[in-house]
């Protein structure tokens, strides 16, 4: 199943695989905010709207922890790139 798992993909926003987030999860990011800072899950333009039910799945999974007991991942505002003149007004 491992050769499986390397293709599934989590997070569409930063292409990150089921491999990456049970790794993650097995050296010890046992929340959603410690998987998103390790593997990049949830930092895309969605903001983990998307890949957050995955992400708490598979820690469930790996941990047994109750999805209902994970704490919610934080959201930020999206940064996006800005020209330098864009700056100039």
């Amino acid at each position: 199943m491992a050769d499986k798992r390397t293709s599934i993909i989590v997070c569409r926003c930063e292409e990150i695989t089921d491999e990456e987030v049970r790794k993650a999860v097995k050296e010890g990011a046992t929340s959603v905010d410690a998987v998103k800072r390790v593997t990049r899950a949830g930092m895309g333009l969605c903001q983990s709207k998307i890949c957050y039910l995955n992400i708490a799945k598979i820690i469930h999974e790996e941990t047994g922890i109750p999805v209902s007991k994970l704490i919610p991942m934080k959201h930020r505002i999206p940064v996006r790139p800005v020209k330098i003149g864009d700056l100039d007004n």
